[in-house]
């Protein structure tokens, strides 16, 4: 997202008035949009929303916002790991294929996974090599819970740590995994990119943390009640533009 005269991306200046702009550049596969697409979110903020690590921790012993005991705090953020032990049939993730057909962002359900992914199972050795500018969906290992009267977000991983990118839709709604939106926690499906060099990722290894922030007041509806929300409740799961295997 853009806006005349702005200095960075993703970011609008308090006060802005006029246009916003989009830079869309496929990385993985060829998409179709039209006019009214629905390609990217905004949240606006009044002031600085972002709970500290005490209010994080006191918001957690009421409203368990992950299932990991002691909860990793710190940096402003709660750590999530990645889960490479996979479900009952040892599915860790997903790859991107290459030299695919379209994907219309508007279309639900309209492509068959094979044709996309090709699945990845669990190593023996409980680890994954990521090769450069592959394009991996991976899950968290905890299950993740934010409360109606918060948001949350995924914060860049430190570069310093480790030279990959994860989760580029990195908003987290008001209800996630919120029980009385037919949630019991739900693991954050994440999107996963290395870059320039290949990149092992453990099973556990911190790979991102979830960030808090108030919401002024409770929203109307909840992620996951009349929202059609795709990731309710969910372990592994792709978006919403492809078919569950049969």
């Amino acid at each position: 997202v853009m806006t005349d005269r702005g200095h960075e991306f993703d970011k609008i200046a308090a006060g802005y008035d006029g246009p916003l702009y989009l830079e869309v550049s496929p990385r993985t596969f060829p998409i179709v949009v039209r006019t009214g697409s629905r390609l990217s979110q905004i949240r606006f903020r009044t002031g600085n929303a972002l709970l500290s690590e005490s209010e994080l921790h006191e918001l957690h012993r009421a409203e368990t916002l992950v299932a990991t005991e002691p909860p990793n705090i710190s940096g402003g953020g709660i750590a999530l790991s990645i889960d490479l032990d996979g479900d009952k049939d040892g599915l860790v993730g997903y790859r991107g294929k290459h030299h695919t057909g379209l994907v219309d962002v508007d279309k639900r359900a309209a492509q068959d996974v094979v044709d996309f992914w090709e699945p990845l199972y669990k190593s023996g050795a409980g680890e994954l090599v990521l090769d450069p500018d592959e394009f991996y969906i991976l899950v968290s290992q905890e299950a993740v819970h934010v409360p109606p009267l918060y948001a949350a977000e995924m914060t860049p991983f430190d570069p310093l740590v480790g030279e990959f990118r994860v989760h580029y839709a990195g908003f987290f709604d008001p209800g996630f995994g919120h029980s009385a939106a037919g949630g019991t926690g739900s693991r954050a499906v994440l999107e996963v990119r290395s870059h320039e060099v290949p990149f092992i990722l453990d099973h556990g290894q911190i790979v991102g943390r979830l960030v808090y922030e108030h919401m002024l007041k409770r929203p109307q509806a909840l992620y996951g009640t009349d929202l059609g929300s795709n990731y309710q409740a969910q372990g592994l799961k792709l978006s919403k533009h492809f078919r569950a295997a049969r």
